[in-house]
């Protein structure tokens, strides 16, 4: 898999490259919005992390012209910026995600890894994690001949924890994706949701729990036998 990563400070850029090449990515880099651009045009990339600070050419100006050119790689936005406005710029502008730094590289594996299980337009396959599949087409969590409807936002979660099942997931990328940047909701929605879909494998009888790791996020776990 091969990722792009458009970032000015060095040191950062080639902090990237070592972590992604250790989890077993390809990795190309770029030091300036332009040199960004032709990179991104040049080559075939599975996900383009993408600072917005940028000389010569900002990352939103980078972004705009990838979008204009119909170019649909998955972007996620780099920048020292925190506030809610900034990212819902960066988001309108046609990013898939957005990272304040400083982020824990745990964090950005997991979005890597939400944006590349996925393609646009491809089939949507069932889900898959111990005794239960999560039906994409009719929103449904089965376990064995049982199944059971979820609601909007537990159906969210529970496919963000599926995808990046044998991993702790941070609750804020729970909350962003089932809420959204811009959505007023409390931020403990989450914790209401999870229990909700807690109780509906409890309904399921099935082995998996969804367990927390306290300030930290939430994982799947298989029942061990």
């Amino acid at each position: 898999m091969h990722i792009l990563v458009v970032e000015d400070e060095k040191g950062l850029a080639e902090g990237l490259r070592a972590v992604l090449e250790k989890n077993g990515f390809t990795v190309t880099t770029a030091y300036d919005g332009i040199a960004g651009l032709d990179a991104a045009l040049s080559a075939s990339f599975d996900v383009i992390l993408l600072d917005i600070m940028l000389p010569k050419l900002n990352g939103l100006q980078v972004l705009q012209n990838l979008r204009r050119l119909k170019i649909e790689t998955p972007v996620i936005l780099l920048t020292a910026k925190s506030e809610v406005e900034d990212k819902i710029n960066g988001l309108d502008t046609g990013a898939n995600d957005y990272l304040t730094k400083p982020f824990d590289t745990g964090e950005l594996l997991a979005r890597i890894r939400v944006h590349t299980r996925r393609h646009p337009g491809a089939a949507e396959a069932d889900l898959s994690f111990g005794d239960l599949q999560l039906n994409p087409r009719r929103q449904e969590l089965c376990c064995g001949a049982a199944a059971i409807r979820l609601g909007s936002k537990e159906y969210q979660l529970m496919e963000c924890l599926m995808l990046n099942q044998n991993q702790i997931v941070p609750k804020d990328l729970l909350w962003e994706k089932a809420w959204g940047l811009a959505d007023n909701s409390e931020y403990n929605n989450v914790e209401v949701y999870i229990s909700f879909l807690r109780k509906k494998l409890t309904c399921l009888h099935s082995g998996v729990t969804i367990q927390v790791t306290r300030n930290i996020g939430y994982s799947l776990e298989k029942e061990r036998l």
